[in-house]
């Protein structure tokens, strides 16, 4: 179904009307998927006959390196998140956007239902499939050509790439296009307001747990400011590190701490708790009993899940003749002050008290008491009347520790 076509001056003063309201969803931080729903819609309406629009941006994400927010007039809008990789996909290479994210070109215009056309690239013929007669898409850049490293070649310059369809009889007129192109700054500046708080989002929750970014976000970012909460501390580290990182080249220890701590943290997070931080072969995490009151079942369960997943993990990477290790993991819960600590221009946000040094002390046992699991009676006693396989070890007094704790592990 083509769109309205209102006379020229309605056209221009909707997309002046467009431009305010564009700006205003930067101003306001409006999920992208929202505003370009409601600006596509209002583009049709301004007699632009779009089909199909997709915009797409390069993430800053250690796993995801770009990210696509599609809208179809009859299909609605979705997200497509894109792994990153060390080399571009080949359908990609062989799509009109790499043409023009890898060359000096910024615009592409092919009508879609002529003969013999000029450019031809296999999501032409998947978009005539959808009735689609036109297509265009266009470059901007977030910096200026003299922000741009030239020295970087392995990822493209920080910007947008958007492509537009129509299936309207004659396509896109070019007063259309004109006004899609008068519409670009402030779409960008859009676009840009909402990739970087996705950005930001992304990168404190990579670099310091989901709920440490999400209350640094929020402006907790006072340092000295903390809150004292209760938690189970969840303290991690690998076993024979030192004698595989001296066997080891440097490649290969960091991809087994890539492999490893991949499985740990998927485990950790996926049982609601928060990994905080990596020390070299070690982490940290918490499960917040403000959060979840069974914190202590919760994570007895991970630490299962946790010796589940090391002992796949290791059959793995045995099959494929690489190196494989164990763990040492300690559980305690306690009272800790949860927030903004270090200098003045670098700054951690973590936990820190007794319990945490507890904790530590209790991991420092596994090998004193010779089990890979060491649970302190602060988490066990609340969960050996549904855990028959929690086994006493034992009372033992830890050096900084004032009373002696009796320790649990998992038969």
């Amino acid at each position: 179904m083509a769109a309205p076509t209102p006379d020229g001056f309605a056209m221009t003063a909707a997309l002046a009307d467009l431009t305010s309201w564009l700006i205003q969803q930067g101003l306001e931080n409006t999920p992208v998927e929202v505003w370009l729903d409601e600006c596509c819609t209002r583009l049709v309406a301004a007699g632009v006959p779009l089909q199909r629009v997709n915009l797409t941006v390069r993430a800053h994400h250690p796993e995801i390196g770009t990210i696509a927010f599609r809208w179809h007039r009859e299909d609605g809008n979705e997200r497509l998140d894109f792994q990153r990789t060390s080399e571009a996909p080949e359908d990609f290479q062989r799509s009109p956007l790499y043409q023009l994210l890898m060359t000096p070109v910024t615009e592409i215009r092919q009508r879609l239902n002529v003969p013999n056309p000029e450019l031809e690239f296999p999501i032409f013929d998947d978009l005539r499939a959808r009735g689609a007669t036109d297509y265009y898409a266009t470059k901007r850049l977030f910096l200026r050509q003299d922000q741009i490293d030239p020295n970087v070649t392995t990822r493209p310059p920080e910007g947008m790439i958007i492509s537009l369809t129509s299936d309207a009889p004659d396509g896109f007129s070019e007063a259309q296009l004109d006004g899609v192109r008068a519409l670009l700054a402030p779409l960008c500046l859009t676009l840009k307001c909402g990739a970087n708080r996705t950005m930001a989002e992304d990168i404190t929750a990579a670099y310091m747990g989901r709920d440490a970014s999400r209350r640094v976000l929020s402006g907790d970012i006072t340092r000295g400011s903390s809150d004292t909460i209760s938690a189970v501390i969840l303290y991690f580290d690998l076993k024979g590190f030192t004698r595989l990182s001296e066997t080891l080249k440097g490649e290969a220890v960091i991809e087994l701490l890539n492999d490893y701590f991949a499985e740990a943290v998927d485990v950790v997070e996926n049982n609601g708790g928060n990994v905080l931080k990596f020390m070299g072969d070690g982490m940290l995490a918490i499960f917040d009993l403000n959060e979840i009151p069974d914190a202590r079942h919760v994570a007895v369960k991970a630490a299962v899940e946790l010796r589940e997943v090391f002992a796949a993990t290791n059959e793995r990477r045995a099959a494929a003749g690489l190196y494989t290790t164990g763990f040492s993991l300690a559980l305690h819960a306690g009272d800790v002050l949860y927030g903004n600590i270090g200098g003045k221009t670098r700054l951690d946000f973590t936990v820190i008290g007794p319990a945490v040094n507890a904790t530590a002390r209790i991991l420092g046992m596994s090998g004193a008491v010779d089990q890979s699991i060491v649970i302190s009676s602060q988490v066990a006693a609340e969960v050996r009347a549904t855990r028959p396989d929690l086994v006493s070890l034992g009372q033992y007094r830890l050096r900084g520790v004032t009373e002696r704790l009796e320790l649990f592990t998992l038969d």
